[in-house]
């Protein structure tokens, strides 16, 4: 039995799909989103606020202020509201509707910015915004997941650590790469270990973290649209770069199996097969790792109304699809009435 007095003590680590009985290629899927927070970034928030409190920045009347497209600003909200801290998250239009909820519920302030950035994305809209309010007032404490080395160290002392204690023959590793906190913990962590393991970044397309033009993202999670600072492309073997409609795919044929995944699993798991169908996979041990769960993507990339009106009609043409995925009218519904009482029976 498990008995916690803060919801960040809790982190179900130990958890692997394995996905050949879906997709037809041998691929475990470690589920980082069984903990209070919903996703990986759970570990990144808890050690960057441990690392800040140790070292003083953070004191009773601090007010934590940080970027994040949603995950990390949910798994900082319950943090804040388990320690007693303020937090605002600075946050954009692409952030889920119940991430923002979720992070008003448990107390945070949410600022929505919605100018764009010289890349066309947000990030630097919002990095102004939060090195405006640090300027403003020394209360603020900015932890920096873009820069903050406690990002990547969550993952170099517990995620890579848990697959190899699971998958002690491991061969490659598929990890999304947004802030890149996950990859360069990982990788670092693998570079040093007794076997050669092969990193595979994945990426979506229209980012710019490994180089090429921006493009439109819609879904919010993996991706920059600057290079992230934490990235040493030197512990990165190779790059796979995902479109939105793959990712989407991939998310909904988990769906039909009965396992509801996020934006960022979709695009990993979109990676990965493409790879393991360019490569002789025989004998080879392969491990991906999903960040989050589909609970935030309801009302986007599991709602038909936001893929047709952002990625048209055809989207599931080449895929067996769901009853609904492209607004197919529901099956008629048949009333529910009681049986009849048989003779006899009271």
């Amino acid at each position: 039995m498990a008995v916690i007095t803060a919801p960040q003590a809790f982190n179900e680590g130990r958890l692997y799909i394995d996905l050949r009985s879906i997709f037809g290629r041998s691929l475990y899927l470690k589920c980082e989103g069984f903990n209070f927070a919903g996703s990986i970034k759970l570990k990144a928030a808890t050690e960057m606020v441990e690392s800040a409190e140790r070292e003083g920045i953070l004191t009773p009347d601090s007010v934590l202020v940080e970027s994040s497209s949603g995950n990390l600003g949910v798994a900082l909200s319950m943090i804040a509201a388990s320690k007693g801290y303020q937090f605002l998250c600075v946050t954009d239009s692409r952030c889920n509707l119940s991430a923002r909820l979720l992070m008003e519920a448990l107390g945070s302030q949410v600022h929505i910015v919605a100018d764009l950035d010289a890349n066309g994305g947000f990030l630097g809209t919002r990095l102004d915004y939060v090195r405006a309010l640090c300027a403003s007032d020394d209360r603020y404490v900015w932890l920096g997941q873009y820069t903050n080395p406690g990002n990547w160290r969550a993952h170099y002392r517990t995620t890579a650590p848990e697959i190899a204690l699971e998958f002690p023959r491991l061969d490659v590793l598929f990890v999304g790469a947004g802030t890149t906190g996950t990859l360069m913990g990982c990788a670092r962590y693998f570079r040093q270990w007794h076997r050669p393991v092969r990193i595979v970044a994945v990426d979506s397309v229209g980012s710019v973290s490994f180089g090429g033009k921006p493009g439109r993202r819609m879904i919010p999670g993996l991706g920059m649209s600057m290079r992230p600072p934490l990235l040493d492309e030197a512990f990165v073997d190779e790059v796979i770069r995902v479109e939105e409609a793959d990712t989407i795919r991939a998310c909904h044929r988990l769906a039909r199996r009965g396992f509801l995944f996020g934006g960022s699993t979709g695009t990993v798991v979109s990676g990965a097969m493409d790879w393991l169908a360019r490569n002789d996979t025989r004998g080879l041990t392969a491990v991906a790792i999903a960040p989050d769960l589909g609970e935030r993507y309801l009302d986007t990339i599991y709602q038909a109304n936001w893929l047709q009106d952002l990625y048209g009609d055809h989207l599931f043409d080449s895929e067996e699809v769901t009853a609904g995925i492209r607004g197919a009218e529901p099956a008629p519904r048949t009333p529910c009435r009681p049986p009849k009482p048989q003779s006899g029976t009271a």
